[in-house]
């Protein structure tokens, strides 16, 4: 089994879904009481976060090369950036080590393309629904994707980072977003992308109208089952 680097913190309140995943697909794998091979560099959100908003996106990839690096230092096989939005850096983890980066634009896309949906809504912190590192990676798989109208990516990014990084969990947050999904359905969406990792936290399958794909979900079982092929 090859040891999963985790490059997590971003926010650690959805690293916890990495973890219990890959630990569970591992169990429902090898049976018994046998969990991952993994290490987690966890940052200090606070950091980024303030490095994001003043579009200081040069130290976010000094800072996360860097745990790439004492990652693969330590053993680590494989990495995974813990986010969507910080998967901007991506490329420059990859160029910094020499193991295998696991981008979570391209799990996501392949989840799509594998369903046959021609059309996806696209929820996300604005950076991820706005620059194009993120969607021209994923239109890259063959598909379109739309994001919602410009008041609705400002309340979808504030909740992720008022309330969702923080642990906060609010009904009509909830209901929010589900009234924003019925708009993408409405837009000839055929899934939505929960591409903020802490989105997973807040919706699921039940609060949507149209199937949610998971990203960190999807990234995590991906990541063990390249773990798991050695």
């Amino acid at each position: 089994m090859r040891t999963i680097g985790l490059i997590g913190g971003l926010s650690w309140e959805s690293t916890v879904i990495y973890y219990q995943i890959i630990n569970q697909r591992v169990r429902e794998r090898l049976g018994g009481s046998h969990s991952a091979d993994s290490l987690i560099w966890s940052v200090d959100y606070t950091t980024v976060e303030d490095l994001i908003f003043a579009d200081r996106w040069d130290e976010v990839s000094t800072l996360l090369t860097g745990a790439g690096r004492k990652l693969e230092d330590l053993g680590a096989g494989l990495l995974l950036i813990c986010s969507n939005t910080f998967s901007r850096v991506s490329d420059d983890v990859e160029r910094a080590v020499s193991v295998p980066v696991l981008h979570i634009a391209d799990v996501v896309g392949a989840e799509i393309r594998a369903r046959g949906m021609r059309k996806v809504g696209l929820l996300g912190t604005q950076f991820t629904m706005e620059q194009p590192f993120y969607r021209d990676r994923l239109a890259a798989h063959g598909f379109d994707v739309v994001v919602p109208r410009r008041e609705q990516r400002e309340l979808v990014h504030r909740v992720i980072f008022d309330e969702l990084v923080r642990g906060v969990l609010r009904e009509s947050s909830r209901d929010a977003y589900a009234r924003i999904i019925d708009d993408l359905a409405a837009d000839g969406a055929e899934g939505v992308i929960l591409g903020c990792t802490e989105i997973e936290l807040l919706l699921s399958e039940k609060d949507s109208a149209i199937p949610v794909l998971p990203s960190a979900r999807l990234h995590a079982e991906a990541a063990a089952g390249l773990a798991l092929a050695g």
